[in-house]
């Protein structure tokens, strides 16, 4: 008979027994054996100890942690931890990895935390944080390797062994010249498979992709995007290397920018905390003025209706299919934006491509508007076969304005839907905010006027 093995107790669990022994030994050796990511997964499941779990590792792997912590739980930690060991946590953190943290602080409180900063932390500090936010310069790291056009591939090997450990990445090489400015960069793979005999301007080819630090975030998202590199150079206006910018980075740029632009699709205001944790006030005031611009946008949809007061009186039956119309243009509005906005979020399509978007939509919308036009047509037929009294003795006069209808507004929704991201992005704006519920509340007002308007021409004499 063989002995069941035990199941062995699971992260979480160890995790508790020691917190209930509150032996700090054997908590601070238990956290620093475990990877990174399970680290941080047990700071998100025990939130109320994560000053605990940061203050027991070492200052190496703590910063590491707290590195790919939410903000909101960043936050907590640094003001929970005693001031020495805070201050042993910012200084340790990566140049850009610090300064993305503190660019989300109050300025009264990054003045607090940057008198902390040994000299030389805060002077690249200070200097990260005066590039304007949201461009590249905020978040390169000065932590690269960089060696002179005029080395022999030997000295090359000798400079990374001494300064490797402190740099960011070792898989690229950079190479300036005598007053700094960038010439080209390296694979490691030909650092060591080179004779270390030869000079580095013999190795390199002269064709590489910089960053400008003045760059937005999203240019460089694009651009690693499309070359498929690990890390880009930043260089400023006079070509001079200011630092990198690593793959890691960009990913968290890329995440926060498509959670903005869902946001905004949604029709709301980016948030710039967690959900949960934002408080009902400021969430109300994230919600509200959109709220009251589609509103007031709506109010035109009782004023179109207006317009058409007299036709609805003599045709009450008109007023039947308007939630019909208005809700299959909003649709196909919606469907358009969001395409597009996302196609220019990853960068499928650029302002130039409007005359191909604009012909791909007009085949689309003539296409979808038949199948929903068709279908609403042989729907007043139909009914009408079973309920002669309900729709009247010009029940296929009406359909065909359905169906007409149906074409016109579902055309005119795919229209504006793709059309207006473009715009709103050829005048600097943010396409997300051409958001689904702006473009239904758009196509709402016009669809309205396209169906009366058609229902007039088909009914005029017979029902008008």
């Amino acid at each position: 008979m063989t002995e069941e093995l035990e199941t062995p107790p699971s992260l979480y669990e160890q995790f508790e027994s020691l917190i209930h022994l509150e032996d700090k030994l054997r908590i601070r050796e238990f956290l620093n054996n475990q990877n990174i990511s399970d680290v941080a997964e047990l700071v998100d499941e025990y939130d109320e100890f994560a000053s605990q779990i940061i203050g027991n590792m070492s200052t190496h792997r703590a910063a590491s942690v707290f590195k790919i912590l939410d903000f909101s739980v960043q936050k907590d930690v640094i003001q929970e931890l005693p001031p020495l060991k805070s201050a042993e946590l910012l200084n340790e953190l990566p140049a850009d990895d610090r300064t993305a943290f503190l660019e989300e602080l109050p300025s009264e409180v990054v003045k607090e935390l940057i008198k902390t900063l040994d000299p030389e932390e805060r002077r690249i500090t200070l200097s990260l944080l005066g590039y304007p936010e949201g461009s590249v310069g905020r978040l390169m790291t000065p932590d690269y390797i960089a060696v002179n056009s005029d080395w022999t591939m030997a000295d090359v090997l000798e400079h990374i062994r001494d300064v490797g450990r402190d740099s960011e990445t070792i898989d690229v090489i950079y190479v300036v010249n005598d007053k700094g400015e960038f010439v080209d960069d390296m694979r490691i793979r030909e650092v060591i498979l080179t004779n270390p005999e030869k000079v580095v301007s013999e190795v390199i080819d002269y064709r590489f992709i910089a960053l400008n630090v003045n760059d937005d975030q999203e240019v460089a998202n694009q651009i690693f995007r499309m070359n498929n590199r690990v890390a880009l150079p930043v260089v400023d206006d006079q070509n001079i290397l200011l630092g990198i910018v690593t793959i890691d980075d960009v990913l968290w740029v890329a995440n926060e920018e498509f959670s903005e632009d869902i946001q905004r699709i949604g029709g709301t205001e980016a948030l710039d905390e967690p959900y949960l944790e934002m408080p009902i006030l400021k969430l109300f005031k994230k919600r509200v003025v959109w709220m009251v611009v589609l509103f007031i946008g709506e109010m035109l949809t009782a004023t179109a209706m207006g317009y058409f007061e007299d036709e609805i009186a003599k045709a009450v039956v008109l007023a039947l299919f308007v939630p019909l119309i208005i809700s299959s243009g909003g649709n196909s509005g919606s469907q358009a934006s969001t395409l597009i906005i996302q196609a220019m979020a990853v960068g499928e399509i650029t302002i130039s491509d409007w005359w191909r978007v604009l012909r791909r939509e007009i085949i689309s919308g003539i296409l979808l508007g038949s199948v929903l036009g068709i279908i609403g047509f042989f729907r007043v037929v139909l009914w009408s076969q079973f309920f002669p009294d309900v729709y009247g003795p010009h029940y296929l006069m009406l359909g065909a304005a359905v169906g007409v209808s149906l074409m016109g507004v579902i055309l005119w929704g795919t229209l504006s839907g793709s059309m207006l991201p473009i715009f709103l992005k050829r005048a600097g704006a943010d396409p997300a905010v051409s958001s689904a519920p702006f473009v239904a509340t758009l196509v709402d007002v016009t669809g309205l006027i396209i169906y009366f308007s058609v229902a007039y021409f088909f009914l005029r004499g017979l029902m008008l």
